[in-house]
């Protein structure tokens, strides 16, 4: 090949990338995508985790923490806090001190509990009911919010509506009358509290909409600025047996199928089902029916005959020596008396029968036999 040919080949090779390039480019548009990925950290077990950061980017001090623990953490005179989880579940030493607390100028903000636990009763000493809140029971209903320019939201679809007995609130929301309030604000002493079916519109992923963000906003008003910001959640992590099912199938996929693939090869393969081997016997009975069957499949039946005759014979000279010293019809008749067997048939029985007929020879080894029985 010479040098022209190699050149010229070359620029069609850069001319068909070229196009190919061309055409890719002219078909194809480059598109950015955003994709949210799922929590890591402590924003996979803390729902209150974007309302502290929120905070804390605006500011104002704040912390979380699961448990209450009023012993290692003390409130300020004038911080607000947040319990997220139920607060039936507080001890009445809990109680007393934060109810202390509140009437001191705190800002407490609490929940109903959830309905799928309607069942249960409150205690007398709960820190609802020191409030003068009593749950509504029955099914739960969504209550409207609006604000202007956002669109229209729906609040509190899940949570427990609630009245109140024996307390005024300075403000409130909801229908007072049998349906129930779904927030009331309740003046404590110096301190403010605040009661709410639901906090899911302060949570990781809800948060990010206005409407809640502005809600939030005003519900943490009377203490704003002027302390800590203390947020109790009750920690919402997967149980292990579902954190293995989704995140480490990795691992347990190829173990599973390796797992099977032993059970199938040390398992019995499937087919038809055989009979069970004979068993090792030794009964003279059929080995001495085998010998004879043998005997008469290949035409030797005359042998048996003679060795059943010779038996009776034998049985004979033994209990009547007489009869088996006659011979001829004499010898018969005795025979015929002593059997009780008719003579004719004595007769047939002592005569040989021929070497194909079956059937004779059958008659004749029965009748050798019944006689013998009788001797």
């Amino acid at each position: 090949m010479g040098r022209p040919t190699r050149i010229g080949l070359g620029l069609l090779g850069l001319l068909v990338v070229a196009l190919a390039v061309g055409w890719f480019l002219h078909t194809h548009e480059r598109v950015d995508e955003s994709e949210d990925l799922p929590p890591r950290g402590e924003a996979a077990y803390n729902p209150l985790y974007a309302l502290r950061e929120s905070l804390t980017a605006a500011g104002l001090p704040a912390q979380s923490r699961q448990r209450l623990q009023l012993a290692r953490v003390p409130l300020g005179p004038r911080d607000t806090l947040l319990l997220y989880s139920d607060p039936r579940a507080l001890q009445p030493s809990e109680i007393e001190a934060l109810l202390r607390w509140v009437d001191g100028g705190g800002h407490l903000l609490v929940r109903t509990p959830l309905p799928r636990r309607s069942a249960e009763a409150a205690p007398a000493r709960d820190l609802l009911a020191r409030l003068g809140v009593r749950t509504v029971e029955g099914p739960t209903r969504c209550e409207p919010l609006l604000v202007t320019g956002q669109e229209g939201h729906v609040e509190f679809c899940r949570g427990r509506r609630f009245l109140l007995v024996d307390a005024e609130p300075e403000l409130s929301w909801g229908d007072g009358g049998e349906d129930g309030l779904v927030f009331a604000r309740l003046g404590y002493g110096a301190g403010t509290v605040d009661v709410l079916a639901d906090f899911d519109f302060m949570r990781n992923g809800d948060l990010r909409e206005p409407p809640h963000a502005l809600l939030t906003r005003q519900l943490l008003g009377p203490n704003w600025g002027e302390g800590t910001v203390h947020l109790v959640y009750a920690a919402t992590v997967p149980p292990l047996w579902l954190q293995i099912l989704t995140r480490g199938w990795m691992a347990w996929g190829p173990l599973l199928l390796a797992l099977l693939a032993w059970l199938w090869m040390r398992t019995q393969r499937l087919g038809p089902m055989l009979p069970a081997p004979p068993v090792a016997r030794r009964a003279l009975l059929e080995h001495v029916t085998a010998s004879g069957a043998h005997l008469v499949r290949y035409g030797r039946a005359s042998l048996l005959y003679d060795a059943v005759r010779a038996a009776f014979v034998e049985r004979l000279r033994r209990r009547d020596p007489l009869a088996a010293a006659l011979e001829g019809e004499s010898g018969i008749d005795a025979i015929a008396r002593r059997t009780g067997v008719a003579p004719r048939d004595v007769r047939q029985a002592l005569q040989a029968p021929a070497p194909d007929d079956a059937k004779a020879f059958r008659q004749r080894i029965a009748r050798l036999i019944q006689m013998r029985k009788n001797l």
